[in-house]
């Protein structure tokens, strides 16, 4: 399954750690012996996507596990490409307000705010685009491949590295504000939560199950949170990564890790609110009153905020490469690797609506605002849809 792509890091370097390069090789280039996805089931659907406008950014994703994720921001919609391309769309109508060539290999991004549109790539730059006008603002150095989606927060862009380096840029001029590093383990997940920000603090997640929340004027860690500890004797099993985004509503911070937990924390202290045993990678999402956590074999959970405790669980879309869940209105939107956009009931899980949206496939979480569901397709697709009741 793609999302148990493995990026080994053996100082830094892959061909200086010759015995985990030939058991990577053995995996990638051996028998397939992933389960295979599930076929879907016909359903009695009560509600359908019917779509506003579509359009193309590029080539998507260009056959690669990266991270690019529409953003929304002041009525604008901005989306890129594996090849560079930057666009920003009018949310309501689709049309094209603006395109830009960065001639970047992107991995990441867009992230949007104070008149920015920042993406990242897979040489370890970090570009800033202006948000009227496409116009780049500013271009620098990262430490490695960024495949975590910058964050702008008040002035600053915060950026989280492969490497496990998280910067903070001042937002102006992209200019260094402040840097952490942090140890990778020798063996993680092809991936990188892009972290969280509220109330003076950034929240970010790392492979070895921490969470960290940080000042976000200097970057001083204020509390540090293991989510989940390594435990086995071999490296694969020892994988804990926190690879889906941090959630934080109101008080309270969401976290899922892999072969982990899933957890409330207080945002303020980090303090444990309640925990669980829970292995994704994907991530989660968060409504007024409940948590819903796609596992690493693509079942979905419904949870309790205030407790944890389990609502509902679906078990038929297992194996089909989920992305993390998105709430919309009385559903919960789940697209999968095979194209198609799932819509759940909140109140029982059961499968309310389907749409195929994506022969390519969909690694994008879909993304909600107000009434419209927006749905970026590997292939570099991008619609608005809203739901309509049968």
């Amino acid at each position: 399954m793609r999302r148990l792509l493995l990026l080994l890091l053996c100082g830094g370097l892959l061909s200086g750690c010759s015995t985990m390069s030939a058991w990577y090789d053995g995996i990638v280039g051996g028998e397939d012996n992933t389960e295979p996805p599930t076929p879907l089931a016909d359903i009695d659907a009560s509600v359908r996507l019917v779509r506003r406008w579509r359009t193309d950014v590029g080539v998507g994703y260009g056959g690669q596990f990266i991270n690019l994720q529409p953003a929304l921001a002041g009525g604008r919609l901005y989306a890129a490409d594996r090849k560079g391309r930057v666009v920003a769309l009018d949310a309501e109508t689709g049309k094209q307000l603006w395109s830009t060539a960065t001639a970047a290999v992107l991995a990441a991004g867009p992230g949007a705010g104070e008149g920015l549109v920042v993406v990242g790539s897979s040489d370890g730059e970090v570009i800033a685009l202006d948000a009227d006008s496409g116009k780049e603002r500013w271009r620098v150095e990262a430490s490695s491949e960024v495949l975590s989606v910058p964050r702008v927060d008040l002035d600053k862009v915060i950026v989280q590295t492969a490497d496990g380096t998280i910067t903070a840029l001042d937002a102006a001029n992209g200019r260094q504000v402040w840097i952490n590093d942090r140890t990778v383990p020798v063996l993680t997940l092809r991936g990188t939560s892009s972290p969280a920000t509220a109330r003076g603090l950034v929240l970010a997640g790392f492979s070895n199950g921490n969470l960290v929340a940080f000042s976000a004027d200097k970057g001083i860690p204020v509390w540090e949170k293991s989510v989940a500890i390594p435990q086995g004797r071999s490296e694969l099993e020892r994988i804990v990564d926190i690879d889906g985004n941090p959630v934080i509503t109101g008080n309270a911070v969401y976290v899922v890790t892999y072969q982990g937990r899933v957890a409330m924390l207080e945002l303020a202290t980090g303090n444990v609110g309640w925990e669980r045993d829970m292995s994704s990678s994907a991530g989660l999402g968060v409504d007024y009153s409940q948590v819903y956590v796609t596992d690493d074999k693509s079942d979905v959970w419904a949870l309790s905020r205030t407790t944890g405790a389990s609502a509902w669980k679906l078990e038929s879309l297992a194996w089909r490469g989920l992305t993390a869940p998105t709430p919309i209105d009385d559903y919960v939107a789940v697209a999968d690797a095979q194209g198609y956009v799932h819509l759940l009931s909140r109140y029982d899980g059961h499968i309310a609506g389907r749409s195929e949206v994506d022969a390519d496939g969909i690694q994008a979480r879909p993304l909600a605002a107000a009434d419209t569901l927006y749905v970026f397709g590997n292939s570099g697709a991008l619609s608005a849809f809203t739901l309509e009741e049968k």
